[in-house]
């Protein structure tokens, strides 16, 4: 098993890189969230990877951090979803984005995801739940308020980021009402 390349970073096309090796050059399918922190070409790289053995191929996929390639892992499990959507879904949406889409199952979230049907977003939210959510206590306001928050300010125009930077100022324990009405006061002054 491959578990980590370290080499000089030769091509770059996404979502695909070509990283050499002591003269061995092995290409590495990334999301995008590790291609756009790859350094530029020539330079030194260290990616996480994640071997995929098949009768026809022998598929490398690389991550920048431990917690991307472990959610990779996570969703390759799952009946359905092979490494392709894997790779997508972690292209789509961090891993803290995808860990809050589970908590407060979100299958709306998911399924903005190209290559997420509403059906795959209900089984990823069914198999994660436990494995991959994330603990929101520490983002202000309680989890189940904290859920209604965020979709009625995405159903209002923000965008996810917005209405997420806008719920991490709330105190905590706010109720759904006068969370919404403190989320849209910060967002005004912004």
């Amino acid at each position: 098993m491959i578990g980590k390349l370290t080499g000089t970073l030769s091509e770059k096309n996404p979502p695909q890189v070509l990283v050499d090796c002591g003269g061995v050059g092995y290409e590495v399918q990334v999301p995008m969230s590790t291609f756009y922190n790859l350094p530029a070409l020539g330079e030194r790289v260290s990616l996480l990877t994640h071997l995929v053995v098949r009768e026809d191929a022998h598929l490398l996929y690389g991550f920048a951090t431990d917690s991307e390639r472990a959610t990779f892992r996570e969703l390759v499990k799952i009946s359905g979803v092979g490494p392709r959507t894997a790779l997508s879904v972690l292209s789509g949406m961090s891993v803290a984005e995808l860990s809050q889409a589970i908590t407060q199952q979100q299958a709306g979230r998911l399924v903005k995801v190209p290559g997420i049907g509403k059906k795959t977003a209900e089984r990823l939210l069914l198999e994660l739940k436990g494995k991959l959510g994330a603990d929101l206590g520490a983002s202000g306001a309680a989890p189940d308020a904290q859920g209604d928050i965020l979709q009625a300010l995405v159903a209002l125009g923000y965008s996810d980021k917005e209405a997420a930077a806008a719920l991490k100022a709330l105190p905590p324990e706010v109720g759904v009402s006068e969370g919404i009405k403190l989320a849209l006061k910060a967002l005004a002054k912004a």
